[in-house]
């Protein structure tokens, strides 16, 4: 006769917002796949998450931060959901964008006053830029927002938006400066990018639902080079030998 007595070394299942040190936790909300299967085995759920907070670390702009977005915001673009700018450092290069599959005719950007004035940056986020990005992450109609943020903010600027991204059922980006990894931070999910080479991107997963990353990943990305420069950007450098 079969008992039917639970299990007591069974573990019990844990709500989303928990998870075990050694496993990746669920995702809290819904994801996105990245495009890239090596890294959403390192995401928790398998993709980007929507209506969260991912920040995005970068030692300088053009790492390979669009190529590495491009798969999910094309998918976003092709559920006829547009794309919103906040600040980009520079113009778009509208070939290179379509090359990836972003259609422009779907893309808004927004620029504070003061970069409208000047290419210097601001050391703080103008006050204007911060409220629409607030506005278009409350908003929930908006399929994927990207904002470059300086590196000073506000002490609530960040807890407002992972607020406001709760609401939001999209996916929502901020780029920031690589120096920032060490601070804290309300966003669930944090990697730092650097360049491992022409077209090669690498990924560390610095906050995460689960254990610490084992190893920094190094993607393939899209390639921008034409074949003949990849080739000799390739190329070994010879090293100089001083003689007597």
């Amino acid at each position: 006769m079969l008992s039917s007595a639970p299990d007591e070394t069974a573990p019990l299942p844990l709500p989303a917002a928990v998870w075990r040190a050694h496993q990746l936790g669920r995702a809290a909300t819904p994801v996105l796949a990245s495009g890239f299967d090596a890294l959403d085995a390192e995401l928790p759920g398998g993709g980007w998450p929507l209506s969260t907070l991912t920040e995005l670390l970068l030692p300088h702009a053009g790492v390979g931060e669009l190529r590495l977005l491009a798969p999910v915001l094309a998918a976003q673009q092709r559920e006829q959901r547009c794309l919103m700018w906040f600040d980009p450092p520079a113009a778009p290069c509208a070939w290179a964008l379509s090359a990836l599959g972003i259609d422009m005719r779907q893309l808004v950007l927004v620029r504070s006053r003061h970069q409208l004035k000047s290419r210097a940056r601001e050391r703080l986020p103008a006050v204007d830029v911060l409220w629409a990005l607030e506005q278009a992450l409350k908003s929930g109609h908006v399929g994927a927002v990207l904002a470059w943020l300086p590196a000073r903010l506000p002490a609530d600027a960040l807890r407002r938006l992972q607020l406001a991204a709760q609401a939001h059922g999209g996916l929502a980006f901020l780029l920031r400066d690589a120096a920032l990894r060490t601070q804290p931070s309300p966003a669930p999910l944090r990697l730092l990018l650097a360049s491992a080479g022409p077209d090669q991107l690498r990924v560390a997963l610095l906050k995460r639902r689960g254990p610490p990353q084992a190893r920094p990943l190094t993607l393939a990305l899209p390639a921008v080079l034409s074949a003949p420069v990849l080739a000799r950007a390739r190329r070994p450098v010879p090293t100089a030998v001083l003689t007597p």
